[in-house]
């Protein structure tokens, strides 16, 4: 520094000399910039020199040893001149252990032969650098420790040991700043490895991959470790950008990819996979974000593998890792590996590493195959399909295999495990059919279809928890609701029932274990033979499991639409000729199956209406937005833990984008809802259509009375029940009338059970609000009714005739049959296509329809006073009483009125009644049975039972009883029903007598486990009489006279006394307000009145504005004869018809008088017909 003095002073008149002299030098001082070879940053105090003399630079303090030139201080030498240094330099650092590092990298590239020792020495110094200085000189630091790296030789691992350790410290230090962003650019923008490393050297790839390879094998250092798994992206994304620098720097892209590499670096990357596998599947409890960071990671890294290595070798590693894991591992680690699972699979070139070619052929018939996928030029598909998960198809097609077994096991696992997998495989299939490259020739999609065949097999697997899934369920997200998944899976109307309970009773579908099988739906088609043999017998460790583990919970309903989504997507994008050959290949249980996963598809995607729609909205926006809308408004960091997982919950738990606009949301789902349900009715319909062409005959067999047939007729009926769109029902019905001409015998000529169920669920949709459906169920139903007519030559439609009056009977006994004017307008639609049909006048055909929609008229007449009375049981069985007595003479009306007055019973829990229904049914089959020589008792043998069997005695033996196809095993069925019955409702001593007709038929099957199971129930009813004969603990009921009085609210009933039966010890005041109460909402509480004395009314004294009602308690009335009979108290209150009831009165007329005076009248009234205890199937009109 150099000192002046400015002279302040100006004198224009002083000579020019004196003006130029403003400027005096006054003195100098000095301070060296380095100090140690590094820049001075400091406050110092130094003195001034009057002069500059040679050699001034030297040590003034006296450190030197050179001697000191003559200097002349001013001020003896006090410090004058004040001054403080601060260095602003990216070069040079103030940092001692930085400073030493970096000078000693230099002497070392210098050409200096430093001890390997210190460099050690100057590494480990460099973990005390405070953060700021890092961070400030980031990329010089981390490229002079990756080019120490590199430098070292082999021998010397320590050095990279510790290189990479001081690298880890910097990477944590910047993550622990949220300065990540740095480390990524440091990577994308200025990281470049070695060009040309020298024999002895490593390159950054191969020196990182063992020098962390060591770092994970040091089990005393767990702070590192830890910090290195946490943070392992970094050093695994640095190998890969080294790898294809690598490879393009020595031009050894073009070189096969087995050369590309060294077996060293092969080597070196198996142990570093080896070293980190413990890591998460033993310390994933203690470092969990650790071990989840370092999975996501490594699968990224091996993903990148198979652009630049051998992919052979990748597969490999995937292998080893996969196989690190293993089928008791809990949930976090199945997390773990499906989240590593997810990250390969999105390979770009998935497709072409999963090989889509048909193997089973010769090696040039493959190459030939490759080339034509390579030139996306399919030809025919080869017949050689592989359909099951087998070892040879994992090894064919790896990753596919490979997902698809983990799926497997997924599927028998926790809600958690299940929902993740089946969201990889289904996301994954999403970006199989939205690539761009595999669109533009429909043989694409077909060929990446066929390699997920095997996933049909998965399906089968689970096919009952597929079918037993809520369709209706408000959750449709995550499994975290129990609730959810507790609800049974059912269609949605009983209405069903009658159809498909009779197909299956018919078919064969026996009892189980002396149980009867309730089937009141159609869940017994989805029949599944679990005894069938193992398919899946080459797999490995696994192959057990598959099938074995029993599942944890049900399936949500994510978990069932996500998988029949695939298995839709499958079945539609591959071709015709693929499928033949795979049912043709497959056994006929798997047809079965296949052919159940198509009815379960159009349950489950039905249109469930945009008020459910809107409840399952409400429910998913109130779980997953309310509790933090903030939080999902917030930019993830790519660090944070489970992110992947997090991510793949918020896209697969809701299969929309919610808005903050509620409608919009409700609108914008029912929209997808709609064509997802048209869309999968559409495929099915497809797939079924091809399946009935293409086994014509297989279905035929015994004019189609085969559980084919009844499976295919299952999913046809099925498209009716769910309900369609308008455009699926055109198509429907179209194939409906294709399904009658193709199949005429197995409708008209078989058994009547398929005709039956068509009715049913024809006159079902004759109903409907919309005019084009009316119509088209009209035509179809014209179309049916035609087509018999033509069957039998022109002579008769009898079977549709009978069947279509059976089915509008069970419409209307279900109170199913709804809007009596579109149904009437349905009537007139056939009647006019009779009429205007030219090819039929000359016939009677047209005449038989009309007779037919005039019966049916007649029977609808009945469907207002069924609607009238929906609310009163009592008077609702009376009237389904008195339709099945007008059909005494036809058996399958009768049996249908009677199995309808059955479940009004069962509703109302009134069991006793249902099951003497069930004996009514029960005795009627055996009388048919025993006209037809084909069982040894009739009525005869229900006579113990219930004296008024009489009543099934009017069957007549007319045309009409050649469309009956009773069997011996439906009234076994039926019989066992009674049992059941009987057994709830407390009447053991009748279950003797059902049983005495079952056992010789058990007998003459020799089915001893059945046998063993009666004789058990036998022996528990007689147990159970005895026990309550001894406490007189069961109550057989309580009888009541009931009478109706009021000729403009009664009508017909007016004047009309009824034996009313009423349970346990039903009290006078109980019978009579539950009777006001029911008149009363019917007529109006201020119109309905209880008559409160027993004593005979008289109607023309009583005021005509009120409903009178008299209310009187009976007992059973016996004479001396009877009570000698009947001991028990069973028998006092079964078959009865004589009740008594007792009213004072006096000779003068009063009620009351003295006691002399008093006297009792007691009023014995005959029933109609005989009551069972608790068990009147109707009411008893005195």
């Amino acid at each position: 520094f150099t000192f002046y003095h400015i002279s302040c002073e100006y004198n224009t008149k002083a000579s020019t000399k004196k003006r130029d002299s403003v400027e005096t030098l006054v003195g100098y001082t000095w301070l060296p910039l380095m100090k140690d070879g590094r820049v001075v940053s400091l406050e110092q105090q130094l003195p001034v020199s009057a002069n500059l003399p040679a050699g001034y630079l030297n040590d003034k303090n006296g450190e030197s040893k050179k001697p000191l030139p003559d200097i002349k201080w001013v001020d003896n030498a006090k410090p004058l001149f004040k001054l403080r240094s601060h260095v602003v330099s990216t070069i040079y650092t103030q940092d001692t252990h930085l400073h030493n590092f970096f000078q000693h990298c230099q002497m070392i590239q210098s050409g200096s032969q430093e001890s390997p020792a210190d460099l050690v020495k100057y590494l480990k110094c460099l973990h005390a650098m405070e953060t700021q200085v890092i961070i400030k000189f980031l990329p010089t630091i981390l490229i002079q420790l990756f080019q120490v790296l590199t430098m070292v030789t082999k021998e010397h691992l320590e050095i990279a040991v510790n290189s990479t350790r001081v690298i880890i410290h910097i990477v944590s230090k910047c993550h622990e700043e949220g300065l990540e962003h740095y480390l990524r650019s440091f990577l994308k923008y200025v990281f470049v490895t070695n060009k040309s490393p020298s024999s002895n050297s490593w390159t950054t790839h191969e020196v990182l991959a063992t020098a962390v390879t060591a770092i994970l094998k040091q089990s005393a250092d767990f702070l590192t470790i830890n910090k290195l798994l946490k943070y392992s992206w970094f050093f695994l994304e640095t190998m890969v950008k080294s790898m294809a620098q690598y490879l393009l720097g020595g031009n050894k892209i073009k070189m096969p990819r087995a050369q590309r590499f060294p077996d060293t670096y092969h080597q070196a990357l198996q142990s570093l996979l080896l070293a980190i596998i413990p890591h998460i599947t033993i310390r994933y409890g203690e470092i969990h974000e650790e071990a989840r960071n370092v999975n996501v990671a490594l699968a990224s890294f091996i993903k990148r593998c198979f652009t630049f290595m051998d992919r052979g070798f990748a597969f490999s590693l995937v292998n080893d890792y996969i196989c690190g894991f293993s089928l008791k591992d809990p949930k976090v680690l199945t997390e773990f590996k499906f989240d590593f699972l997810m990250t390969v699979c999105n390979h770009e070139h998935y497709i072409p590493l999963n090989l889509p070619m048909t193997f089973g052929r010769t090696k040039l018939q493959r190459v030939q195959d490759f080339i034509s996928y390579a030139v996306e030029r399919f030809g025919v598909v080869d017949l050689n399909l592989e359909y099951n998960l087998t070892e040879e198809y994992c090894r064919n097609h790896f990753l596919v295999g490979l997902l698809l077994r983990e799926v497997a096991v997924a599927l028998q696992d926790c809600p958690e495990i299940r929902h993740l997998s089946v969201a990889v495989l289904k996301n994954l299939m999403i970006k199989h059919a939205f690539d761009d490259r595999y669109t533009v020739y429909k043989n694409q999609q077909a060929r990446i279809s066929l390699l997920y065949m095997p996933l049909f097999e998965l399906l089968y697997e689970n096919i009952t928890q597929l079918s037993m899934s809520d369709p209706l369920g408000v959750h449709s997200g995550l499994p975290m609701s129990a609730s959810r998944d507790d609800l049974m899976f059912t269609y949605p109307s009983n209405q069903n029932s009658r159809s498909n309970t009779m197909i299956d009773k018919d078919l064969g579908f026996s009892a189980q274990n002396g149980h009867v099988v309730k089937r009141e739906d159609s869940r017994g088609s989805l029949f599944i033979d679990h005894s069938a043999p193992d398919t899946t017998d080459g797999m490995h460790r696994r192959s057990s499991t598959i099938s074995r583990v029993p599942p944890l919970n049900r399936f949500s309903q994510y978990e069932v639409k996500s998988l029949l989504m695939c298995f839709l997507h499958i079945v539609k994008t591959i071709s015709e000729d693929t499928l033949l050959a795979y049912w043709n290949k497959v056994s006929a249980q798997e047809v079965m199956n296949f052919l159940s996963l198509l009815e379960i598809c159009l349950v489950q995607f039905r249109y469930i209406g945009k008020r459910n729609i809107a409840r399952s909205q409400d429910g998913l926006v109130s779980k997953h937005f309310a509790p933090d809308r903030k939080s999902q408004t917030m930019p993830a960091m790519r660090s944070r833990p489970g992110l992947m997982q997090t991510k793949l919950q918020q896209l697969n738990t809701m299969d929309n984008s919610f808005t903050l606009n509620p409608d919009a949301d409700v609108t914008h789902q029912s929209l997808l809802e709609g064509n997802i349900a048209t869309e999968s009715s559409l495929i099915v319909l497809d797939i079924i259509a091809l399946f009935t062409q293409s086994f014509k005959t297989q279905l035929l067999d015994n004019d189609g009375h085969n559980p084919l047939m009844k499976k295919v007729f299952d999913i046809y009926l099925t498209f009716l029940k769910m309900g369609q769109s308008e455009a699926a029902l055109k198509h429907v019905f179209a194939s409906l009338r294709a399904f009658i001409s193709k199949f005429p015998s197995a409708v008209f000529k078989g058994r009547v059970n398929l005709c039956a169920a068509f009715c049913y669920e024809v006159l079902k949709c004759c109903t409907s609000k919309l005019s084009s459906n009316r119509g088209e169920a009209a035509a179809l139903l014209y179309f049916l009714m035609r087509n018999n007519f033509e069957f039998t030559k022109r002579k008769t439609f009898l079977r549709t005739h009978l069947q279509i009056i059976i089915a509008v009977s069970q419409l209307i006994a279900d109170v199913a049959l709804t809007g009596g004017s579109r149904f009437q307008e349905s009537l007139s639609i056939i009647n006019n296509f009779a009429n205007s049909d030219k090819a039929m006048k000359a016939t009677v055909f047209p005449s038989d329809v009309k007779d037919l929609t005039k019966k049916i008229r007649t029977v609808l007449m009945a469907t207002a006073q069924m609607k009238e009375h929906e609310r009163d049981p009592e008077m609702l069985v009376d009237l389904q009483y008195s339709l099945a007595k007008s059909y005494a003479s036809t058996p399958e009306l009768r049996k249908t009125w009677l199995e309808s007055m059955a479940k009004v019973h069962v509703k109302n829990g009134d069991f006793s009644e249902a099951a003497m229904c069930y004996v009514h049914v029960a005795a009627l089959v055996a009388e048919y049975l025993h006209r037809k020589k084909t069982f040894s008792s009739g009525l005869s043998a229900f006579k113990k039972i219930t004296l008024n069997i009489d009543e099934e005695s009017a069957m007549k033996e007319d045309v009409g009883m050649q469309e009956v196809y009773y069997t011996e095993e439906i009234l076994v069925e039926l019989l066992e029903l009674c049992v059941d019955g009987l057994w709830k409702a407390e009447r053991y001593e009748l279950i003797a007598e059902v049983s005495k007709l079952i056992l010789p038929v058990y007998e003459k099957r020799r089915e001893f486990e059945k046998l063993s199971h009666l004789y058990s129930t036998l022996h528990r009813a007689y147990s159970k009489v005895i026990e309550v004969m001894h406490t007189g603990r069961r109550l057989l009921g309580t009888f009541f006279r009931v009478a109706f009085y009021g000729q403009s609210f009664f009508e017909e009933e007016d004047g009309k006394e009824y034996i009313y039966k009423e349970p346990k010890l039903t009290g006078l005041s109980e019978i009579s307000q539950r009777l006001l109460g029911l008149y009363g909402d019917k007529f109006g509480a201020e119109n309905v009145k209880i008559i409160q004395d027993s004593n005979k009314v008289d109607s023309k004294q009583i005021d005509a504005k009120y409903a009178y009602i008299q209310v009187t308690f009976v007992k059973p009335y016996f004479d001396e004869k009877e009570l000698s009979d009947k001991k028990t108290d069973f028998e006092k209150k079964h078959n009865i018809n004589r009740f008594v009831f007792e009213t004072p009165y006096t000779l003068l007329g009063k009620k009351h008088g003295g006691v002399e005076e008093q006297c009792k009248r007691r009023t014995v009234l005959t029933s109609e017909y005989l009551l069972q205890v608790n068990s009147d199937i109707t009411f008893k009109h005195i």
